[in-house]
């Protein structure tokens, strides 16, 4: 069993009761309110738009608003775009490794089939296990599916 996979899938099957009930087409803003009453109707806690410090070699450079803080363990990245691309992965990554998180998720809304990835930071898992992160290879795990 994947670390946290209960949680990922509840968080999976409210993405995919929004999609079922709107279907694509709306800006992401609109998923992400749909998707907060959703997660609430659920039972899941969170933080929508918490902003997050993001780090260089010690020294503050900045913010970034991650759309769902789930559980205080699931970071939860959200598109509204006709197919995902790499560079929103390489994005969702880069968060996930800045924010020193081990999971996330992203989910795509705007395809006509809802699309996920879920995320795994393995620089971090590698460091709490004592194992030397490949630095030549980001080593980021990605589970993708397709749900219609």
């Amino acid at each position: 069993m994947l670390k946290y996979e209960e949680l990922t899938e509840k968080i999976i099957g409210c993405a995919m009761q929004v999609h079922r009930t709107m279907g694509n087409g709306f800006q992401e803003v609109i998923y992400q309110r749909a998707l907060e009453i959703e997660m609430t109707y659920q039972g899941l806690h969170f933080d929508r738009e918490k902003e997050m410090d993001i780090f260089y070699r010690g020294q503050h450079i900045g913010t970034r608003r991650v759309d769902f803080f789930v559980e205080n363990c699931i970071m939860v990245e959200l598109k509204a775009v006709i197919q995902l691309e790499d560079v929103h992965l390489a994005q969702a990554i880069n968060y996930l490794e800045a924010y020193n998180m081990e999971i996330g998720l992203l989910i795509n809304f705007g395809a006509k089939s809802l699309q996920f990835k879920r995320m795994h930071n393995n620089k971090l898992i590698q460091k709490n296990q004592g194992n030397p992160a490949n630095t030549e290879n980001r080593g980021n795990q990605v589970n993708q599916e397709n749900h219609g």
